[in-house]
């Protein structure tokens, strides 16, 4: 059965009067489900019998069950998630002092490969509808019984290998009788698809981009990075200097530091030439080690140093707080798992 969660409020409006229905229950609907978070269509009471039952033999509301939670000893909480269908996915869930912010899996598995991420080398199954990604958001508010305030687009897979669902998604995540998120709240972060970025700067979406860099050579990038050989870092900061030229929207350039292998002061003077002239800002991530991954963390000293090379050269850099690395969810230490 189809999604009921997939839909935007336009796209349900046209359902409805397919089944012979007033479209201003779409409405309604969107009420009951992202204002209540209901599980079912009988507790959508100012509906009639007659419309119920249509939408219980025609649709599903995709209500995820949680299999595994755990909780960081700095309140950061990973979801395990059963997706209803044999297979299941790690959300992150990150509490600051401006809010809470989710990290919202776009796939079951990846196709990067990324050699620092915790995803390599699972096999990618499959992408997540629009509706499957915020569910996501709607189970963790459920659980939390908290509002969620920010989302970014950072957990399994590449959400724009995942297009026109993660688009949807965010429609829905942005629209005010959807979650109501602000657009300049939702990061999409990207290894660096080329033609989709030229593409998202069309969408006239005000959400972040943030770009996986994590190196200033080809060379460099390719061993760490494996779309580079497809999209090489020249034609990258090119669509990214053409996307902040088509929206006037700051990027965000992801950079993990790896021991001895991209975080010296070489690296440094490399990134301040690449970026010099863009509106940008730079988040440096300490790096974490994954099973039978080739890269160490590099040591707070240098990754001091980098930033503050950075700053002082006129490009904007801070190093992200580390958040639930005790429970194997800090950046790019989440990945995809199937169970039986």
């Amino acid at each position: 059965m189809k999604n009921i969660k997939d839909y935007k409020l336009e796209d349900l409006k046209n359902e409805l009067k397919e089944i012979g229905e007033k479209p201003f229950r779409a409405e309604q609907i969107f009420k009951w489900i992202y204002d209540e978070k209901v599980e079912s269509f009988d507790q959508m009471t100012n509906l009639s019998l007659e419309l119920r039952e249509k939408l219980k033999n025609n649709y599903t509301i995709c209500n995820f069950n949680i299999l595994k939670k755990q909780e960081s000893k700095d309140g950061t909480i990973k979801y395990l998630f059963d997706v209803l269908d044999g297979n299941a996915i790690e959300t992150v869930l990150m509490r600051y002092h401006h809010g809470n912010s989710i990290c919202v899996s776009s796939q079951i598995g990846c196709k990067m490969g990324c050699k620092f991420c915790a995803s390599t080398g699972i096999d990618f199954i499959r992408n997540l509808s629009g509706g499957e990604i915020i569910e996501q958001i709607i189970k963790v508010e459920q659980d939390i019984k908290e509002k969620i305030s920010n989302v970014v687009f950072m957990g399994i897979g590449e959400p724009l290998d995942n297009y026109e669902n993660v688009v949807n998604a965010i429609r829905i995540i942005n629209h005010p009788k959807g979650l109501n998120i602000g657009a300049r709240h939702i990061s999409i972060s990207t290894s660096g698809l080329v033609p989709k970025i030229y593409k998202l700067a069309e969408e006239n979406i005000q959400c972040t981009l943030s770009i996986s860099l994590h190196a200033t050579n080809n060379k460099k990038r390719s061993i760490m990075m494996p779309v580079n050989e497809v999209y090489p870092i020249e034609q990258l900061i090119i669509a990214c200097k053409d996307y902040i030229k088509a929206t006037n929207r700051r990027i965000s350039f992801e950079y993990a530091l790896a021991k001895d292998n991209n975080d010296n002061l070489e690296d440094a003077k490399e990134l301040v030439k690449l970026l010099r002239g863009m509106i940008c800002h730079v988040n440096l991530i300490p790096i974490n080690k994954i099973e039978n991954g080739k890269f160490d963390k590099s040591t707070n000293e240098n990754i001091i140093k980098f930033r503050d090379y950075l700053n002082a050269h006129g490009i904007v850099a801070t190093i992200r707080r580390e958040l639930g690395s005790d429970i194997d969810a800090a950046c790019r230490s989440i990945k995809k798992k199937k169970f039986a």
